[in-house]
């Protein structure tokens, strides 16, 4: 066994603030969990002069990468600057002098992740990524060993904490998209651009990498469908309850036969689902295995501590793989090769609201649309609005998604609707 394990962390933000805090913090513990005493040698970042909530020694700080990825002493690189530029770079560049790397960078991987796991599994290194999904919730190494002995069905899960505290808002005090964003913003868990979470990109990098290590295949991210929440209104959410429902942010992963379809979306959910009371800005990840059944992961998805304890959990493994000789274990798991299904595969009920004149026969005209495109009608509640006006809100049964997109297509075509106002799907 080692003596001393040392650590270089390149990222002195918010995450790795909180990896270097707790290592400091539960230092003598760590120690008896690994064998050896695990110490940050160097930290790189641009700025070395704002304060952080944890102190470091003299030396530690600077601002030149090179001294952390050179330093033949240092056994473990931390990645927490995010991105793909440079931060790949980095990474790459760590593994080819010998270093084992943890990240916590979803976006990296989703885009690189196939070149960069081989990469490390040829080096004998290991890479390793649980911060990247879901904060400190353990879900990439229960993929890869507690549930490796089941066929994985499903990955469903709240992945995005932002839209998760915008739609938590929304649907408790009847507010507007518009009314909480600028809220989450000046809270810290929207960014002043908040495309990434509220556009769904963000979601569809992290079930990318579940999805990968889920079905054993790569997951190509630009394949994966993605579509924000920032078309639910206040009105949706009020139907959802009325109905029985929340609205959620979902990021979907099934296995259909041999192959896979990907998606992230709005979705209705009962309020019976162990997922809608997942609320604020927690994250919850369902799994449904061959042998376990259905499994839930929940807790914090982000923030300094919970990041930073994904990573020091990666950190200790990854420690005690070099005292031991067995790293590089189980860092690349996608061997097999799936098709990955569109849009068109998805079966399910939806959600319709449209805005129509509140003349006769409207109600047989949309209805005889969806008839003629196979879609059944479970409920429908119509109500009347000022100027002439009348929303009807549809709830369907599960239908072929191209159906649906037909049937919608035939309504706006109706000289009595002005706009089909929102199309939601629904999980059950």
């Amino acid at each position: 066994m080692k003596e001393t394990i040392n650590i270089g962390v390149i990222g002195f933000g918010v995450v790795g603030a909180g990896a270097v805090e707790i290592l400091a913090e539960n230092a003598t513990s760590i120690q008896k969990k690994v064998g050896s005493t695990l110490r940050v040698k160097k930290i790189a970042d641009l700025d070395i002069t704002t304060p952080r909530p944890v102190k470091v020694g003299p030396g530690v700080l600077t601002t030149n990468v090179d001294e952390i990825i050179n330093d033949p002493e240092i056994d473990i690189v931390v990645e927490t600057i995010g991105g793909v530029n440079p931060a790949g770079s980095f990474i790459r560049r760590s593994l080819e002098a010998g270093k084992h790397v943890v990240t916590a960078n979803k976006e990296l991987l989703a885009k690189e992740g196939s070149s960069l796991l081989p990469l490390a599994a040829d080096l004998k290194r290991d890479l390793s990524f649980e911060a990247s999904v879901g904060g400190g919730i353990p879900i990439i190494r229960p993929l890869k060993s507690c549930l490796a002995g089941n066929k994985i069905l499903q990955v469903k899960g709240i992945v995005n904490g932002t839209t998760n505290y915008i739609l938590t808002r929304m649907a408790a005090e009847g507010l507007s998209y518009g009314d909480v964003l600028p809220d989450a913003q000046a809270k810290g868990y929207a960014e002043a651009d908040p495309t990434a979470d509220v556009e769904g990109h963000d979601a569809a990098y992290k079930i990318s990498i579940l999805a990968s290590i889920a079905f054993t295949s790569r997951v190509d991210y630009r394949k994966v469908y993605s579509e924000g929440i920032t078309g639910i209104t206040s009105e949706d959410m009020k139907n959802a309850a009325e109905l029985g429902y929340v609205i959620k942010l979902l990021a979907i992963a099934q296995r259909i036969d041999e192959a896979m379809l990907v998606r992230v979306h709005p979705a209705f959910i009962p309020k019976r689902h162990p997922l809608a009371n997942v609320d604020d800005v927690f994250n919850g990840i369902f799994v449904n295995g061959s042998a376990v059944g259905e499994v839930m992961f929940y807790g914090r998805g982000a923030g300094s501590m919970a990041a930073g304890s994904a990573i020091v959990g990666d950190v200790v493994d990854i420690a005690r793989n070099i005292n031991y000789g067995a790293n590089s274990r189980i860092s690349c798991t996608c061997y097999d090769k799936r098709e990955m299904l569109s849009m068109d595969s998805v079966q399910c009920k939806n959600y319709i609201r449209v805005l129509t004149e509140d003349k006769p026969k409207v109600l047989a005209s949309m209805a005889a649309a969806f008839g003629d495109n196979n879609v059944s009608i479970e409920s429908v509640i119509q109500r009347i609005l000022p100027d002439s006006t009348a929303e009807v809100v549809w709830l369907t049964h599960e239908a072929d998604e191209p159906n649906t997109r037909r049937a919608l297509e035939s309504i706006r075509s109706l000289p009595v609707v002005k706009e089909v106002s929102s199309w939601i799907r629904v999980e059950e």
